[in-house]
């Protein structure tokens, strides 16, 4: 079967796009192709560039920050969501967002990103003078902005680890910086990198408000942390049945401001996540599943 990949940047290492990555690989190594000829289905990341066949729109998010323009930043993307045959959601809670902003879709599916558990066992645990001093290591990353909570990842890991336990955040433009001895800022890492933090890792704290279904999890997840997260958004979908489970503010749908995130009760804690499958191979099984309905 041909699939053609809309709207992606191999490139580029955003969530969206590093998924893309490894689905295409997936889709090869099962003896499809990736091409933008005569494709038998596409497969619109987001938005759809142009339709060149039948349309799987795959859908990690849409706008709800009140300071912004949600309604014209999401009119493209509800153009595509009218225009596709089927609806690819990473989280229920994505699902539910969308239904509510956008309508009902009759053919949908969730299916949470997955990534390269082969890869991933490949690599080593990171090894570094200034973490190795200690006996064991905590970390959280992201594309710091407001709602993935900085502050409160630190707050959380300065109440519940012990003094011989240090923290790593990997990541760009980290809001909130709090200087201390057991805190330390590495700034961007590549991949390999990461899987290999996550790896020498105990903890991943990743306390976002109304994340949808974030890739860093399902990597540390697969590389053997235990993740602690909030209960808001679809997080808690990919955390795992022995994450720790923070409550989060109750949220009724309606547009708010995303950039000002309310501060965590870390003694409301939930008892667990939930177990999800994290190897790409069955996200892209999914996928195929979905596209030889769209032909038949």
């Amino acid at each position: 079967m041909k699939f053609y990949l809309d709207n992606v940047n191999l490139g580029s290492s955003s969530g969206p796009n590093s998924f893309a990555r490894k689905l295409q690989d997936s889709l090869v190594g099962m003896s499809h192709s990736v091409t933008n000829v005569n494709p038998d289905v596409q497969i619109a990341f987001i938005l759809a560039t142009r339709k060149l066949a039948p349309m799987i729109q795959r859908l990690d998010g849409i706008y709800f920050n009140s300071e912004q323009d949600w309604k014209n930043l999401n009119a493209p993307i509800k153009a595509t969501y009218d225009i596709s045959e089927a609806v690819v959601f990473q989280s229920h809670f994505n699902r539910s967002l969308t239904e509510k902003f956008f309508g009902k879709k009759e053919l949908f599916e969730v299916i949470p990103n997955g990534t390269d558990l082969q890869a991933i066992s490949q690599i080593p645990a990171l090894s570094h003078p200034v973490i190795d001093k200690y006996e064991k290591v905590w970390c959280c990353a992201s594309s710091w902005r407001p709602h993935k909570r900085l502050s409160e990842n630190i707050r959380y890991f300065l109440e519940f680890s012990d003094i011989d336990t240090c923290l790593v955040v990997a990541g760009n433009n980290p809001d909130h910086v709090i200087e201390h001895e057991r805190v330390f800022y590495s700034g961007n890492l590549s991949w390999e990198q990461l899987i290999g933090l996550y790896k020498r890792s105990e903890v991943f704290i990743h306390l976002a408000l109304m994340d949808h279904c974030p890739n860093v999890v399902v990597d540390a997840r697969a590389s053997g942390c235990k993740i602690v997260c909030s209960d808001s958004g679809g997080t808690k979908e990919i955390a795992g049945s022995d994450a720790i489970v923070v409550k989060d503010m109750e949220w009724d749908y309606a547009p708010f401001a995303l950039y000002d995130p309310p501060p965590l009760d870390f003694s409301q804690t939930l008892k667990s996540g939930i177990d999800s499958n994290l190897d790409v191979k069955y996200s892209a099984e999914q996928y195929i599943r979905i596209a030889e309905s769209l032909i038949r």
